[in-house]
């Protein structure tokens, strides 16, 4: 039996959704064709053990480097058959496929003092959390392209509650690994694979173009901290489709690097496809920021289905960002039992450093966010913009967030915003109901 908010959902969906040819379901994941490889080779070829005990990062360097080398016409599929593979962390190459059975798990160890420390991301200027370099992804991919990670459903472990402990107790020496992260590539595609307890951010594309994310779960305890489910970042024409994330922060994150340091790296993050999210976070469903320095655009979310939110739907900026946020379109969106349906947020995050400039304020416009049915919502939205750098054409229509109000609260509060407002209840802010703004908003109803 489906759960009582997934199959108002799917009514709710159907009914906002215009008809579709028979077997019809739309996507973006063509941006990136998947490769049949005919060469394929498997771990268990370079000395690969899934017993849950024995050390197999000598194995997976060893069959990565053959595929490096040895260079086969279109590629080679490294299969990982059933079992449980303990490894430190390790590269990809390009022109490969990483190929996890039904029951093949590959799993992080969890001793840190041998885990290697890289350079800080140029647009961050140094670790998200701690000054300095970083700890490496548990599975990194560098300058790579044609590179898939699929299978039938198996699993990538990060065994993070170490990691978290650390983070918890003050102990850590540099920001915490990610699980996934690919960086300066392009023609990934990540489906069909469980990414469980990661130590930080789950997937993270940096500086990266042509990605697909489907068919994908992400799990972390509720209490993980900053365990985002996808977070692409400075990259654009990401297809991110059709999965579950349950995790300790935001399912899907947007962003562009961190204040002066990303205004000077400047690439902004553009062309964002997210489609057939579910899933449940303390924090919010999908986010654009709040590292928003290079620039955020052209994001279009839908047929999201959200329960248990901390935020249904958040974009999150501050001063010192600078960098814009513009041309946001989200719709068609279920949330169930959230303490906040919509926030528009310009004081959100902390800074790297001393050296940002607080006069480096963000540009906010032309968001549009349309068909949400929201049940069990403590309060509908927040909306604060900034007093020099006022959000504008925030585009509202066709939203019902219903939910018993906390004491003394209000449905909507707003600041240094405009924009306009259709068939929205509980009815929003006085400046978001303007007759003047319809024209700015009205092709977007």
């Amino acid at each position: 039996m489906l759960p009582f908010f997934l199959f108002i959902f799917i009514c709710f969906d159907a009914l906002l959704s215009p008809p579709l040819a028979a077997g019809e379901l739309t996507t973006c994941s063509g941006i990136v064709p998947m490769k049949y490889r005919s060469d394929k080779i498997s771990i268990a070829d370079f000395g690969g053990v899934g017993d849950g005990h024995t050390l197999n990062t000598r194995a997976f360097r060893a069959a990565i480097y053959r595929i490096q080398h040895l260079r086969r016409r279109g590629g080679t599929l490294l299969y990982i058959p059933p079992g449980v593979y303990l490894t430190e962390s390790f590269n990809l190459t390009s022109h490969m496929t990483l190929y996890l059975a039904k029951d093949a798990v590959i799993k992080a160890v969890q001793d840190s003092s041998n885990w290697p420390v890289i350079e800080p991301l140029p647009s961050y200027g140094r670790g998200r959390e701690r000054p300095g370099g970083r700890y490496v992804s548990f599975i990194h991919g560098d300058g790579v392209h044609d590179v898939v990670i699929t299978g039938e459903n198996g699993t990538i472990d990060g065994q993070g509650d170490v990691w978290w402990n650390m983070w918890r107790t003050r102990t850590l020496m540099y920001t915490r690994p990610n699980l996934v992260e690919f960086i300066n590539s392009h023609n990934i595609i990540i489906s069909n694979v469980m990414f469980l307890n990661s130590p930080f951010w789950n997937i993270h594309p940096v500086y990266c173009s042509n990605v697909v994310v489907r068919y994908v779960t992400i799990l972390a305890p509720r209490d993980s901290p900053n365990t985002d489910g996808i977070d692409p970042d400075s990259s654009n024409n990401v297809c991110i489709e059709d999965s579950y994330i349950s995790t300790g922060d935001d399912l899907v994150a947007v962003k562009s690097g961190w204040d002066e340091y990303g205004i000077a790296y400047g690439r902004s993050s553009y062309d964002i496809t997210i489609r057939r999210i579910s899933g449940s976070s303390p924090f919010a469903g999908v986010a654009v920021g709040s590292e928003t320095s290079g620039g955020v655009s052209n994001v279009f979310a839908e047929h999201l289905s959200l329960y248990d939110m901390g935020v249904g739907i958040n974009i999150k900026t501050n001063i010192g960002r600078g960098g814009f946020i513009k041309n946001i379109t989200i719709s068609d969106v279920y949330m169930e039992s959230s303490r906040k349906g919509l926030k528009i947020a310009s004081d959100t995050g902390d800074h790297p450093d001393d050296k940002f400039d607080p006069n480096a304020l963000p540009i906010v416009k032309d968001i549009t966010i349309k068909n949400v049915w929201g049940v069990n919502v403590q309060q509908a939205g927040s909306i604060y913009g900034l007093r020099n750098s006022p959000f504008t054409g925030i585009c509202l229509s066709n939203i019902n967030l219903r939910g018993t109000a906390r004491p003394r609260s209000v449905p909507w509060t707003c600041s240094y915003v405009s924009g306009a407002a259709l068939l929205v209840s509980p009815w929003p802010c006085s400046e978001l109901t303007s007759t003047q703004q319809d024209g700015l908003c009205s092709n977007n109803f």
